[in-house]
């Protein structure tokens, strides 16, 4: 799958999450959210830039998605705990919570937009090394590409729209 690909499967997954958020009154914690989610999206294919890591390998793995969530979640406390802004404890906790979710859910993301593929992911490794592929398109398809980008796009859209107060 194409980077435009990955954002919109990315942003389709997003939106359920974008909606429940926003609809509760969290507007900043969808917003950020889906800040996390759109940068770490295309994070798994930094594999092709790392000499002696196959594509599709290691960086496509369930594996990998919770080695950065835990990351992104570990920096977020320490930007928002005791030893940074010092939040309240439990302000601080939801943050790192929040960041570290949002950054696993963009690898898994990627691995779901990567399955749609013959090539697919084999997301269990080191466990298996069965690859999962749904097998609808090439990664190379234009329609499906930008279609999925287009879907997702208006899928965000209506989730904002839906959840928002009527003024």
């Amino acid at each position: 799958m194409y980077r435009s690909g990955h954002y919109g499967v990315a942003l389709l997954a997003y939106a359920p999450v974008l909606y429940a958020l926003t609809a509760v009154g969290r507007v900043v914690a969808a917003a950020a959210g889906l800040g996390i989610v759109l940068a770490l999206t295309p994070l798994p294919d930094a594999d092709h830039d790392v000499p002696l890591i196959d594509h599709r390998g290691v960086t496509h793995t369930l594996l990998f998605a919770i080695v950065v969530g835990g990351a992104v979640g570990g920096a977020a406390w320490l930007v928002a705990g005791p030893s940074g802004l010092a939040l309240a404890p439990d302000r601080a906790v939801e943050l790192a919570a929040g960041a570290g979710g949002a950054a696993a859910f963009a690898v898994l993301a990627h691995l779901l937009a990567d399955a749609l593929t013959p090539m697919g992911v084999a997301a269990l490794w080191p466990l298996s090394g069965e690859r999962y592929s749904l097998g609808l398109t090439p990664a190379d398809s234009t329609v499906w590409n930008v279609g999925l980008f287009a879907l997702g796009v208006f899928a965000t859209a209506v989730a904002a729209v839906l959840a928002s107060p009527i003024a």
